[in-house]
């Protein structure tokens, strides 16, 4: 009987110590989600307020606006792979480089990026992204006002695109993007 009690307190230890996912495991699901398009995954790890945050720029979500973010960036069909994760007391850092439509357009593909995550109550509660090491934000820019411009002369029903952060804004720019790089290019005499 003795013997049958240890066996019985030993698979219960074993039971409880299926313990919560690490911060970095949280963060590792939470590109998981976005690399399966699962939003569910996503909304797992974050919590009920989540705050962007880059440079001085600041966007705060509930998790259903930030639904509204994850299906703008769906569009453009994302490929997530995180390179380097590390973990101190406080946060994670976790550097990750994206492909997409949009980065492809922007020639900046992949776009790696480290971002800072904060927890709260175990959820993540704040992205910071830290640094773009190997961004061309010159490059980005000329492209991106390029296409605004031409759209703006030549395809007025999709003016606005490039600000409007909802499906069908992300939809209108990969519209953009294919009438722009369809356009017929003007010979230099």
């Amino acid at each position: 009987m003795k013997k049958v009690f240890l066996f019985f307190m030993f698979l219960c230890m074993i039971a409880c110590a299926e313990s919560e996912p690490t911060p970095i495991e949280k963060v590792t699901a939470y590109y998981e989600g976005f690399q399966k398009s699962d939003y569910k995954q996503i909304k797992q790890m974050i919590a009920d307020s989540l705050t962007l945050t880059e440079g001085d720029f600041t966007m705060p979500f509930t998790p259903q606006s930030y639904y509204e973010q994850f299906k703008w960036d769906s569009v453009f069909k994302p490929v997530y792979k995180i390179v380097e994760v590390s973990n101190n007391d406080k946060h994670v850092v976790a550097t990750v480089a994206v492909n997409s439509l949009r980065f492809e357009f922007l020639k900046n593909d992949p776009l790696i990026c480290s971002h800072k995550f904060y927890f709260e109550s175990g959820k993540i509660s704040k992205i910071e992204n830290l640094d773009c090491g190997d961004a061309n934000w010159a490059v980005w820019q000329k492209e991106r006002d390029s296409l605004v411009s031409w759209v703006k002369s030549n395809h007025p029903e999709l003016d606005g695109f490039i600000n409007d952060l909802s499906m069908n804004g992300a939809i209108n720019y990969l519209k953009a993007i294919a009438l722009y790089q369809g356009r017929p290019l003007r010979s230099k005499n």
